[in-house]
């Protein structure tokens, strides 16, 4: 069995598109695949299958109406966990999300669990993300955009991560929207600093995503 924790230098980098890609190229290659995404917010029950999860769920080939095995905490809020649940009157449980975690990965051939924003975003009043991945201790897909500031943001993402002895499996530049430099170029400064961690360039992608040679490299990376 593969587990993997995917997580961002901050949101909107790319952390659900790569998990879909991942789920699809998985599922076609004839394993069984699941996929959580525990903490969502910004998420609107009106356009449920545009969310995050409701993404992953097309991914998997499950219906809308799984949304709840798959993203228990969901809030309506698009801020940190803390602060959306706040706006609502409940409590994140560290422990819930930890535990509920656990359970996910088991079972399956491939198991991915997606964060929620950056690495640092607060879940509660004390915990954040990365206190959420030290607890599981399960290798770590860091996801990076190509904007102009990633570069820092990534290997500040790296050294924190390596901080908390947490393995990096791979670290994977999404293309943004709104590019810096070119994403080769980023890709090869990210690199030339990443302590031997592999830096993979994944373009913007339509489509058939998931049978690119990027998203192969990050499986074969991911699976050791």
């Amino acid at each position: 069995m593969t587990a993997i924790f995917v997580t961002g230098t901050g949101t909107d980098v790319g952390k659900t598109f790569l998990c879909a890609a991942l789920i699809r190229h998985w599922r076609a290659a004839g394993h069984t695949v699941k996929a959580f995404k525990p903490v969502a917010s910004g998420f609107d029950p009106a356009s449920a299958a545009m969310s995050d999860p409701g993404v992953l769920l097309a991914a998997l080939g499950r219906p809308i109406s799984d949304i709840e095995a798959i993203s228990p905490w969901r809030f309506a809020a698009p801020l940190s966990p803390d602060m959306a649940s706040a706006r609502e009157g409940r409590a994140l449980e560290f422990e819930a999300i930890v535990e509920f975690s656990r359970q996910a990965a088991v079972g399956s051939d491939r198991v991915l669990i997606e964060g929620v924003g950056g690495i640092m975003v607060p879940l509660d009043e004390r915990h954040t993300v990365l206190d959420w991945m030290s607890a599981l201790r399960l290798p770590v897909l860091l996801v990076a955009g190509s904007y102009l500031g990633t570069i820092s943001h990534t290997l500040t993402a790296l050294r924190v991560l390596a901080q908390r002895n947490l393995t990096v499996a791979a670290v994977a530049v999404s293309e943004s929207v709104v590019p810096g430099a070119p994403l080769d170029e980023t890709v090869a400064v990210i690199a030339r600093f990443a302590d031997l961690i592999e830096v993979v360039g994944v373009p913007r992608l339509m489509g058939e995503a998931h049978r690119h040679p990027a998203i192969a490299r990050i499986v074969t990376l991911i699976e050791g």
